[in-house]
């Protein structure tokens, strides 16, 4: 065994930190009593090259634990055994040694599956030391995108091309979605959102396939074993320990290409999973401390993955804190999305806080001003939060409201003309009563968790046969329809209706105010076969089959363009919300319209603050509409001001006016143009009077989501002229576009 020659070593920072002539180990472990550095060969194992048991008098400042090795080689493994009380509540063994929840690197990750745990109770997984040279980010800087400007693409990074028809070089890796930025740029998205890349075991799903017998995978990742170690098996210099450096090229080309990347990270629980879990660090170290436990010791789960992690208690808070600067300060990342972020919000009891002290940490650090941060605002207990996100001035949601009304309404339930009308004035119902904006709500219709799009419209249930459950995972409400049949068909009526729902929900996001959110796939109408839970599917269901952009072009051609019309007008993208008449803005201007009030207070419909409800439906029931004064939004029916939000309305139609964009205060203020919209969810066709465009200038028709590709979008300028009080027949499950003259 070699002599390595060691010193006292600091407390801080903590993991293993480089010295001119060694390496800085630190540990927090509080109740922890005896505590062991291992030091291990580059290939692991359980062969010790050195292990050196820490004094508590001369390598303990409080409770970090600390020492200095000197000449260390280049690369080595180490790894923790700790000893302390025994007990229900603490997990301490020195028998089992413990990856650092500092490391950076873990090894034996580095092929995909390729090392699969035979003890259910330990890991073969060991923290990594590699001394690497400086980075060079040479003139890096985020594109800092404003939310309201921003489309975010939900990518899996080994899903996005895994698939040998993705054409990549290293498929399934950082480097491969390197190779994918000219496509992501061409359609027109400005940030990434990575489902987790934060090391796990992908070997840890106890299910088999259903048909061969074989074991599957955890191919989502949302069981992190190192919050400061990007996945190693989604790196293709993974076997040389390049991850970090490949991970950071993939970062800096995504920059020099104007695109943001958001990371999907998951602190609410670990993958150590409930009491007949693996232990990989945190119960080992300090069960007690990391984790929300009842009486008897056993594991609170408001996660649903068997634990949930102490977010709220200072030593759990500043790990995580240090967690995030880590990859925005050192990897340049430009922002989070908090899987089941409401469990950030619960006490060491799992009671629910006001002002939970994690969330304010997050929320005032210096170092993450700038990033994005995006909650899902719910946890697997019960805790709904959408529109309630703690300090949520700071933060964006995903907003699950959102998604199930546009199902909703554009499968034809009634009643949804209203909530749908909120909806795509930026949810002002569920955000404008706590002082915030159009871009706190984030918009999608599809997910990594659930239906794709396609599938949204192929499938009235779940087919989640595959998965090993016997179809009982999954959610069961999935607001879909199939158009007439279940799954894949040949009847030319059927396919034709599905793709018109697709152009339906993507032209209706694109069109929202807040920000949208695609999956990666949808674009061209990726399927996974009527599987909404497929996060143990590391195959054909999961990847992203890229002939399908050839296949479904005039989809793609669709979704780019709606994209392109969203770009291009400030009139979409709104930094305030609809305040309906704006004649006060306007000097010697004091005539107003009065829009209806919908299902929602009159300041969040677009109502002046002087008109009351009695005012408002005086003017419904003579139809005395103004229609010479000023608003920024008109709302309409299937005649002009005389909207619809009864209980079995199925159509919607308003008017964007061009002058008011939500901008006019700010510098780059310029005016826009007009937007008429109208929306049949009926299945038959309707007829729609058009108004008058808000500007007096004409109509041009831009979008038809009934008429054949390419007529379903025309270049602004080309479409055909369509005057005021022209009658549109929409056909049955339609929308319509028209943009006024420039």
């Amino acid at each position: 065994m070699p002599e390595y020659r060691t010193s006292r070593g600091r407390p801080l920072p903590l993991g293993a930190l480089t010295l001119p002539d060694g390496v800085n180990f630190a540990l927090l472990c509080r109740h922890g009593t005896d505590v062991t550095l291992v030091i291990l060969p580059e290939a692991g194992g359980n062969k010790p090259l050195a292990e050196f048991r820490l004094s508590g008098k001369r390598h303990r400042t409080g409770d970090h634990w600390h020492v200095a090795v000197h000449g260390l080689p280049e690369v080595f493994c180490y790894g923790w055994r700790v000893d302390g009380p025994k007990g229900q509540r603490n997990r301490f063994d020195p028998s089992r040694l413990l990856l650092d929840p500092s490391a950076r690197i873990i090894s034996a990750g580095e092929s995909w599956a390729a090392t699969c745990e035979t003890d259910p109770a330990r890991t073969s997984r060991r923290s990594l030391y590699r001394r690497h040279a400086r980075y060079d980010w040479g003139d890096d800087a985020p594109p800092l995108t404003p939310l309201e400007d921003s489309v975010v693409y939900e990518v899996h990074v080994r899903g996005f091309t895994c698939d040998p028809s993705s054409g990549v070089r290293f498929p399934g890796t950082y480097a491969g979605l390197i190779e994918k930025i000219p496509y992501l740029q061409d359609l027109g998205v400005t940030a990434v959102e990575l489902m987790p890349v934060f090391e796990w075991d992908e070997c840890d799903c106890p299910f088999t396939d259903p048909t061969t017998g074989e074991k599957m995978t955890n191919f989502w990742g949302y069981q992190p074993i190192g919050f400061a170690a990007p996945k190693a098996a989604l790196a293709a210099t993974a076997r040389d320990h390049g991850q970090l450096t490949e991970f950071r090229d993939m970062v800096k080309a995504f920059h020099e290409a104007g695109i943001e990347v958001i990371l999907d990270v998951v602190f609410n629980h670990t993958g150590e999973g409930n009491d007949h879990g693996r232990t990989y660090s945190f119960r080992g170290l300090d069960n007690e401390l990391y984790y929300l436990l009842g009486e008897n010791g056993d594991y609170l789960n408001y996660s649903g993955c068997g634990n949930t992690v102490n977010c709220n208690h200072p030593v759990v808070r500043d790990m995580m804190m240090h967690c995030l600067r880590y990859w925005v300060g050192e990897m340049h990342v430009d922002g989070f999305r908090f899987d089941l972020a409401s469990v950030l919000g619960r006490d060491r009891r799992g009671n629910v806080m006001i002002d939970p002290p994690v969330i304010e940490s997050i929320t005032e650090d210096g170092v993450l001003a700038d990033t994005k941060l995006i909650a899902e605002p719910w946890d697997a207990a019960g805790l709904y939060q959408v529109g309630g996100f703690p300090f949520g001035r700071r933060w964006s949601e995903w907003n699950g409201k959102y998604r199930d009304d546009v199902r909703r309404f554009w499968r034809g339930d009634t009643g949804l003309a209203g909530v749908l009308a909120a909806r795509v004035c930026g949810s002002a119902d569920i955000y404008q009563w706590s002082s915030r904006l159009p871009r706190h709500t984030v918009n999608f219709v599809t997910c990594h968790d659930g239906f794709t799009l396609n599938d949204l419209v192929s499938y009235n249930g779940k087919h989640n046969e595959a998965n090993g459950e016997e179809n009982r995972d999954g959610l069961d409400d999935n607001c879909s329809w199939n158009c007439g049949a279940e799954g894949p068909t040949d009847d030319p009526a059927v396919r034709a209706l599905r793709a018109r729902q697709a152009r339906n929900m993507m032209a209706t996001m694109m069109l929202s105010q807040g920000v949208p959110m695609l999956l990666a796939g949808d674009e061209f109408l990726r399927t996974q076969r009527g599987n909404n839970n497929a996060w143990c599917q590391d195959n054909a269901v999961s990847w992203v089959d890229w002939s399908l952009a050839e296949t479904n072009a005039d989809f793609l051609r669709f979704t780019r363009e709606m994209i392109a019309l969203r770009k291009r007008h400030p009139a979409l993208r709104r930094r305030r919300f609809f305040v309906g008449p704006v004649g006060q803005m306007v000097p010697g201007l004091d005539t107003i319209s009065f829009p209806p009030g919908g299902p929602v207070r009159p300041a969040d419909a677009g109502l002046p603050p002087t008109a009351t409800g009695d005012a408002t439906a005086a003017a419904r029931r003579s139809g005395e509409w103004a229609t010479a004064g000023l608003a920024d939004i008109h709302w309409h029916g299937v005649e002009p001001f005389r909207p619809d939000f009864g209980e079995g309305a199925r159509t919607l139609a308003f008017a964007l006016d061009g002058r008011f964009t939500g901008r006019e205060l700010d510098d780059d203020y310029r005016m826009d143009t007009d937007f008429y919209v109208a929306m049949n969810s009926w299945i038959d066709p309707v007829e729609f009077v058009v108004p008058r465009s808000p500007t007096r200038r004409p109509w041009r028709r831009v979008v038809d989501t009934a008429a054949e590709p390419p007529g379903d979008f025309l270049a602004e300028g080309t479409g055909p002229v369509i005057a005021e009080g022209e009658v549109l027949r929409l056909a049955a499950h339609s929308l319509v576009v028209l943009v006024s003259e420039p």
